[in-house]
């Protein structure tokens, strides 16, 4: 099994906003921030309208994220996942989340992950219940709430989220990390803390800033702002 994931608030910047020209750069800034989560958003132009990236991404980014001691998050927006878990498990992915909605055969594919010896994750868009994740909330390491619409960056929170991942917290054991995505800025991010979210994946708001390290340092800040409140 790769490392734990973080269970103290902590800001994983998505390489979904990144300028592709300059990624290990933009990467290299934000874990000499401190970032030790880098997050990767796939998308298959199915089970969301857009297309991004695949395992060689991963495979890009593992030898300098895991030189720098962090872990590399991916995030599976696509239909049928399991079809793709051993790519990215190959890859050197340190966590795959897959969505509740994308098959029906959520089980095998949290199995197929740990078997790569990866941790596993759970994902509901902001239509799907908590309650999709009861039946596996006991074999899961990290549940996604989804705080805008899968497949397009830049979007405004989702406001009902924060009651949303208040009842995922509830029925979630409390080994469970519980990841929140979207509309991640200094404003969203201590509410979505207090409603008890630890792992916050940021996309515009830090690797789409003019200043990647600083953005970060500041959103982390702010969230942790609410731990102290």
């Amino acid at each position: 099994m790769s490392d734990l994931i973080p269970t103290e608030v902590t800001i994983a910047p998505s390489v979904l906003s990144a300028d592709f020209a300059r990624l290990g750069d933009q990467v290299a800034e934000v874990m000499a921030a401190g970032a030790r989560v880098i997050h990767v958003d796939v998308m298959d132009g199915d089970f969301v309208p857009r297309l991004s990236m695949g395992p060689i991404v991963v495979g890009a980014l593992r030898e300098q994220v895991s030189a720098a001691g962090g872990l590399i998050d991916v995030h599976l927006m696509v239909r049928r996942p399991e079809r793709f878990v051993a790519d990215f498990i190959s890859a050197g992915a340190d966590s795959i989340t897959v969505h509740a909605e994308a098959t029906p055969h959520i089980d095998y594919a949290i199995a197929a992950i740990h078997d790569g010896g990866c941790r596993a994750g759970v994902a509901i868009t902001p239509s799907t219940s908590p309650q999709a994740l009861a039946e596996v909330a006991d074999v899961i390491d990290i549940a996604l709430c989804m705080s805008v619409n899968p497949g397009w960056g830049g979007q405004a929170f989702i406001e009902g989220s924060l009651d949303k991942l208040k009842r995922m917290r509830a029925i979630l054991p409390d080994h469970v990390v519980l990841e929140v995505d979207g509309g991640i800025n200094a404003h969203s991010a201590p509410r979505v803390v207090g409603a008890g979210a630890t792992l916050l994946v940021a996309g515009s708001a830090v690797m789409g800033a003019s200043d990647p390290a600083e953005a970060y340092s500041d959103l982390l800040r702010a969230a942790r702002a609410a731990t102290a409140a």
